[in-house]
């Protein structure tokens, strides 16, 4: 039996919301992102988890090391599974800009002799 969604006017703890969301591990883990002044509702900053946020809204948290923009679809009663928690948003935050990887040397893992001595020669060392 699944549990009716709430309202359309409900409303929910920012803290209570990341958690359920699948986005902090723990409920805690939010609560302190978010009186740790990294998170904002609407482009405002807030500072207590007890902040109330309802569909529509729009979050912007840092989550390891990255700027996460978040719009809520919809409020949920538990801590569900992963695709039950992804219904839960909508994922606006911009493609990173970072390169492509760093490319290998040619082989796997560490490098040679021979391939230590081609690159000695390739930076103009002395060979020992």
């Amino acid at each position: 039996m699944s549990n009716p969604a709430p309202p359309p006017t409900a409303r929910m703890r920012v803290d209570k919301w990341l958690w359920h969301a699948r986005f902090f591990k723990t409920r805690s883990l939010a609560a302190r992102v978010v009186t740790g002044g990294h998170c904002r509702v609407n482009s405002a900053k807030i500072s207590k988890p007890s902040q109330a946020i309802s569909n529509g809204d729009v979050l912007t948290f840092v989550q390891a090391e990255q700027v996460r923009v978040i719009k809520v679809v919809a409020l949920s009663r538990r801590r569900g599974p992963a695709p039950e928690a992804a219904a839960l948003y909508e994922d606006l935050t911009p493609p990173q800009e970072n390169g492509p990887p760093p490319v290998k040397t040619a082989g796997k893992g560490r490098p040679t002799k021979k391939d230590r001595r081609d690159m000695r020669l390739s930076r103009d060392l002395p060979l020992e």
